[in-house]
């Protein structure tokens, strides 16, 4: 009882990431004694039959996985640890490396920033206000409104689009909404995202990484029906529980100077990737001409630096390790990947496969993409929309209400893989 009493009290799990993050860095100064005593600098050090790299970024995941509020601290850390050993330990040529990130980190960087202040001006054309008065009644219209947070989340951020979906059941269902049914908006925010690469931080990363965004699209094979499988059952679950209570409003106006400006933004990325691949340079570009005719909501940027520089260290954690070490890629390796990144997050796989190359990326994109939303902070679209609705921050109960959504998993792979294939090839 002790222990249990232990184990759920924050602030001692709290000290006891400290204490392994603590215990990370003295590895990483106590092994560099080792390795040269044993061999002078190796390649392949390993502790416990771990290669150390992996070890250090597990702790880095358990302590994001455990504490989303320190998420930022801990990535910072995990990235300084990881660092000081491949400098250390190895003969990793760090100076090397961060300059070929440097592009792709800086891409990520600032196309995360700009989607804070398209989604801002998505939410300010009153858009989302106006969405519900074509919400049918009865249970469909809990089917039709996750569609919408699909193909919302093709073209705007799946956070966003998982935070719209989550505000307006709150409305239609007089704020009694399902468990089940948060489960299937993350998932309907994460499907939406998986076959765009302008709709979730992982398909971007492969975007800019090399993947045709033809491939990317793929993923939509398997995620269209993912969606219509667990949106069915959610939506039963929710009707059952609270059924739909409001059409919307239909007085209010729609900005639709604000609509052209994000749809400015998303061909501006589009076209800056084909000519340049630097997208985020055409995203910024229709930033500052939108800027012109609508005011822009620059404070959004201040919120969105933390996080944004969060993935950007989660992304350079992942791009140190070895990738020799790592399964071959094949179908089998990557349907377990939808599941390992729900429980140790989509973006340090994502890296890893681009680092290691050799798979078929539209498997990897609905792999990370729909497979982060089987657990609520599996995803970052999982953990916004549960730092807004707290009822959601069980994994149990998540598991419990919406085992739909690893069931439908699982089959939008199978039929993906029936129909498309696996095909795997080399980035460009």
């Amino acid at each position: 009882m002790e222990l249990t009493l232990m184990l759920c009290d924050g602030n001692f799990m709290a000290k006891m990431i400290r204490k392994f993050m603590a215990f990370g860095m003295f590895l990483t100064l106590l092994l560099p004694s080792a390795a040269f005593a044993a061999e002078g600098h190796v390649m392949g050090l390993s502790f416990l039959g771990i290669r150390v790299e992996f070890v250090l970024f597990g702790l880095v995941l358990l302590g994001i996985a455990l504490f989303h509020h320190r998420t930022f601290s801990i990535a910072v850390a995990g990235l300084i640890a990881i660092g000081v050993f491949k400098l250390c330990c190895t003969s990793f040529d760090i100076p090397a490396h961060l300059h070929r990130e440097l592009k792709g980190l800086l891409n990520l960087f600032g196309l995360l920033m700009g989607f804070a202040i398209l989604a801002r001006h998505f939410e300010e054309s009153r858009a989302p206000e106006a969405l519900p008065r074509w919400l049918p009644s009865g249970w469909l219209g809990g089917f039709v409104l996750l569609w919408m947070v699909f193909v919302l989340s093709s073209f705007l951020d799946n956070i966003a689009a998982a935070m719209i979906g989550g505000t307006i059941a709150m409305v239609v269902f007089k704020r009694n909404v399902h468990i089940g049914y948060f489960a299937a908006i993350v998932a309907a925010s994460n499907a939406g995202g998986a076959g765009s690469v302008v709709g979730d931080t992982t398909t971007t990363m492969l975007w800019i990484g090399g993947a045709n965004a033809f491939d990317v699209f793929r993923a939509y094979a398997g995620a269209v029906i993912a969606l219509a499988v667990c949106g069915t059952v959610a939506a039963r679950q929710q009707d059952k529980l609270q059924p739909l209570t409001s059409a919307g409003d239909t007085r209010v106006a729609v900005d639709w100077g604000r609509l052209l400006i994000v749809a400015l933004m998303l061909v501006g990325a589009i076209i800056a990737n084909i000519l340049t691949r630097f997208p985020s340079a055409g995203l910024w570009l229709a930033i500052f001409v939108g800027a012109m005719f609508r005011k822009t909501a620059w404070r959004e940027l201040v919120g969105a630096a933390k996080g944004s520089l969060f993935f950007v260290a989660l992304v350079l954690c992942s791009s140190m390790m070895p990738v020799d070490a790592l399964p071959a890629p094949t179908w089998q390796t990557t349907f377990g990947m939808g599941f390992v990144s729900a429980f140790a997050g989509t973006i340090p796989f994502t890296k890893l496969a681009l680092v290691q190359g050799g798979y078929d990326w539209g498997f990897v994109a609905y792999a990370v993409g729909f497979g982060g939303s089987i657990i609520w902070f599996g995803s970052s679209a999982g953990v916004a929309l549960a730092n807004i609705f707290p009822q959601c921050r069980s994994v149990r109960s998540w598991l419990r209400d919406g085992w739909h959504v690893p069931l439908a998993y699982v089959i939008g792979f199978g039929v993906m893989l029936l129909v498309m294939g696996w095909h795997p090839h080399a980035l460009r």
